[in-house]
């Protein structure tokens, strides 16, 4: 399989390295230290398209894939994180469950506005007791037959994109009844931004991604048309699971623009950094740590690629996208780890931006399905779990 870039996708690449160096970088690192959305980037990434990559041309998007969105994310996380997982969230997360599972009307209602960057999209699965364990959901929703509205009670944690002034909707995993087995069923549900009931709480105070926003959202008897439903009644989960896979692949591109971004940075400061008369680029121990911080990225882009080509082909990728995200998340913390080495003092200092890169790494193997998740998705797929 041939994972070189048409010349559309190579020139949508070059397009988005120049905005991520020529707008991004020297911007980004005075958002990160004050914790501040950066409304300035994400509406200019609205407005090349970024937002509307993977969505049809009909809804306001640009007619690409997954495999054109990994590119954009890859790029842009060569530079900066928080800007990748809030345009990641945000198609991923935000748009694609109301493509993928939304009414007609939904779809004309949300998309364009989420295409256009214009709106930010969310999605509730998370809670506070439920970790990994996204089937028990606590929160609920009970449709109320005098007034044909769902009424939601609940907690969700760890939502990205969900607080910020131009946040559209979040769309919420509740249970909304019982299976004839006694257990739960989870139907997703669109619940508009500013909704009385929905309370969103103040940012985290989070290690990394310190410029993008990630909050706890609470529901208190929240009220929402019955045609705010996503899909089936009771298919939430099987839904998000299958938004999961996808966005691991997604996730995957991310953390190998992480890893390349602590190869670029780590050339350029062992060709500039002086040591003992010479540059300490000349010294093996650099070169070899450097080399072998390329071999991983190089590695990690062809298995997020492989597993986007698989997604595009409609071909199985389930086993794929969670060997790319489990690889990549995981070299992108060893890239982070020897780049902050590579630069000695320096890396240790925020105003370098592989300080930020290694707090932005960790969360990489936690968000979207943490490593030992992918683990278990692998071996499942092997068929050694029933």
């Amino acid at each position: 399989m041939d994972h070189r870039l048409s010349p559309e996708l190579e020139e949508l690449r070059r397009t988005v390295e120049a905005f991520a160096h020529d707008v991004v970088a020297p911007k980004i690192g005075d958002f990160y230290e004050r914790h501040e959305f950066p409304y300035e980037i994400v509406r200019e990434m609205g407005r090349m398209g970024l937002f509307g990559l993977p969505f049809p041309e009909e809804y306001g998007g640009m007619g690409g894939d997954y495999l054109a969105l990994g590119i954009a994310l890859e790029e842009l996380a060569r530079v900066d994180s928080s800007v990748a997982i809030t345009l990641e969230a945000g198609v991923s997360l935000g748009a694609m469950p109301i493509h993928l599972f939304g009414t007609e009307e939904q779809k004309r209602e949300w998309l364009p506005r989420l295409c256009a960057g214009e709106a930010l999209g969310a999605f509730g699965l998370t809670e506070p007791d439920g970790g990994s364990d996204a089937g028990a959901t606590r929160t609920t929703a009970r449709l109320d037959p005098d007034t044909n509205e769902w009424v939601i009670n609940g907690t969700k944690c760890f939502i990205t994109n969900s607080g910020t002034d131009i946040t559209g909707l979040v769309t919420v995993t509740a249970v909304t009844g019982r299976k004839p087995d006694g257990r739960p069923r989870i139907s997703a549900i669109i619940v508009p931004s500013g909704t009385p009931g929905f309370t969103v709480a103040a940012p985290y105070s989070k290690v990394g991604w310190n410029a993008s926003d990630t909050r706890e959202l609470s529901f208190a008897d929240v009220r929402v048309p019955a045609a705010n439903l996503l899909g089936e009644e009771g298919r939430g989960y099987a839904q998000f699971l299958r938004i999961l896979d996808e966005g691991r692949i997604a996730i995957a591109a991310l953390a190998t623009g992480l890893a390349q971004g602590c190869v670029d940075e780590s050339v350029k400061y062992a060709k500039e950094r002086h040591a003992f008369g010479r540059p300490i680029g000349a010294n093996q121990a650099v070169q070899f740590k450097i080399a072998d911080m390329e071999m991983k990225a190089h590695t990690a882009r062809l298995a997020w690629r492989d597993a986007a080509s698989r997604l595009v082909a409609g071909e199985p990728f389930k086993k794929e996208a969670a060997l790319a995200k489990l690889y990549s998340s995981t070299i992108a913390v060893d890239n982070a780890r020897d780049a902050t080495q590579v630069h000695g003092g320096y890396g240790f200092m925020n105003e370098y931006p592989v300080a930020r890169m290694w707090r932005d790494s960790k969360i990489l193997e936690i968000g979207e399905g943490t490593s030992e998740v992918q683990r278990m998705l692998i071996a499942r797929e092997l068929g050694l779990v029933s």
